[in-house]
């Protein structure tokens, strides 16, 4: 699986390197634009409700507005200190965005 070269996706790669759980959600796939839309708008609000947002949410965001309209699958990489969340593109062969 290529990834998108961010640290969020770096950091998920070496846990799955070391043996953390994945999965993907086979079930539905999603647009990138319609997952931008929600997760633009979260990260911009996030600061204005005393939450920090989550590292790598902001080059995720960037990830998915250059993916467009493209069909993507959300996956997760569960580690034992952290759960990262992945969105691949719809051929299953890259990481669109890792936060």
């Amino acid at each position: 699986m290529s990834q998108d070269g961010s640290f969020s996706a770096r950091a998920a790669l070496a846990e799955l390197e070391t043996g953390a759980d994945f999965e993907v959600f086979l079930n539905q796939t999603a647009s990138a634009q319609r997952l931008w839309s929600i997760w633009s708008w979260r990260h911009e609000v996030m600061p204005d409700t005393g939450v920090t947002p989550r590292p790598g949410l902001a080059e995720a965001v960037t990830g998915l507005q250059a993916a467009g309209t493209a069909q993507v699958y959300l996956a997760t990489v569960t580690a034992s200190r952290r759960r990262f969340i992945l969105v691949l593109s719809e051929d299953l062969a890259q990481c669109v965005a890792c936060w």
